[in-house]
């Protein structure tokens, strides 16, 4: 099957921090994974992060880390399309068409604004209109699959919503509906007290830091006291559930059968937790630090990616456009 008949999956990141394993195992691993049969759009959704990151030096770097950190993972953009969502400025435009068909209390809804809302966040127009601007980066591409987990399935149904009234207001179907893809597969990636790793909990393992500091986030775990020659219970617990991520499954049976044993205390689970998370990384991870040092490279990738996305999204806008009684525009 060529490029041309495959259908069209897309997924965005925010660069609105350092990449950390979970975002690897929750949604960048399993995103790569369709690049194999599908035709792959992937994006930096640095648009979104404005919504509480406006220092520029630090969306750049985010941004730049982003790309690396795909590429590093194999990202084949030979094949597939890598961009960043502002060098496509299409996408606003698009989502100001959608808005004037969406009612607020529809947008009230949201999690994230409901989620802001009740933790006393910032409540700028952004932070509402999120859902639109998430639509429009969906439905302005064609897309036939967007890959989610559970918690973010809303945003695609909400796509769905948006663009059924746009095309039930206009009488024909302008804009494609896409299909939410659930990866049930995908769980909470735990972070270092247990909650889910999260940048706003602080308790993130970086994905691609140094051997030094790895080790150093890994043996900050906290354990129970139990004396090291006691039998230890390795099932149900954070080191435990951290390392059947990157661990062979054997690898996991012996530390298991180790511990249950007595005579090995958790710092030295913690210490084989480190060497598997560390072998697991470590190609990638000098990949990546090659990669990051030539920016203009980063760029470069991001630069082509901009264009194929542009190509791609001139069609559905211009469809939408002349829906509405607009001139199309042209590249």
């Amino acid at each position: 099957m060529n490029q041309a008949q495959k259908k069209r999956s897309l997924s965005g990141i925010r660069s609105s921090g350092n990449v950390h394993i979970g975002n690897y195992l929750g949604m960048i691993k399993p995103a790569l994974e369709y690049q194999k049969d599908y035709d792959c759009l992937y994006f930096i959704a640095d648009l979104h992060a404005l919504t509480t990151l406006r220092d520029k030096e630090l969306m750049h770097q985010y941004s730049m880390d982003l790309v690396a950190t795909w590429l590093a993972l194999g990202l084949d953009v030979n094949a597939h399309t890598f961009y960043r969502q502002s060098d496509v400025p299409f996408v606003t435009e698009y989502a100001w068409y959608l808005s004037c068909f969406t009612n607020i209390s529809f947008l009230e809804k949201a999690h994230a604004y409901k989620d802001a809302r009740a933790n006393n966040k910032e409540l700028n127009h952004g932070v509402l209109a999120y859902p639109i601007l998430m639509a429009a980066d969906i439905v302005m591409y064609d897309v036939d699959i967007v890959p989610v987990g559970k918690d973010q399935k809303q945003h695609v149904e909400m796509a769905r919503d948006f663009a059924g009234t746009v095309n039930a207001a206009l009488g024909q179907d302008v804009i494609k509906l896409p299909e939410p893809v659930i990866r049930e597969e995908v769980m909470t990636i735990p972070g270092l007290d247990g909650r889910k790793m999260s940048k706003s909990y602080n308790n993130e393992i970086p994905l691609f830091c140094p051997e030094k500091q790895l080790r150093k986030k890994i043996m900050s775990i906290k354990t129970d006291s139990t004396d090291m020659e006691a039998p230890k219970e390795l099932d149900g617990t954070l080191i435990g559930d951290i390392f059947k991520f990157f661990g062979q499954e054997q690898q996991y049976t012996d530390l298991k059968s180790r511990l249950a044993a007595g005579g090995m205390g958790w710092g030295h689970a913690k210490e084989e937790l480190f060497q598997v998370i560390n072998d697991y990384l470590k190609d990638a991870r000098s990949e990546y630090d090659k990669l990051r040092q030539d920016e203009a490279h980063l760029i470069s990738v991001l630069d082509d990616g901009a264009r194929k996305a542009t190509e791609i999204a001139v069609g559905p806008l211009n469809r939408l456009r002349s829906a509405l009684g607009f001139k199309e525009v042209e590249l």
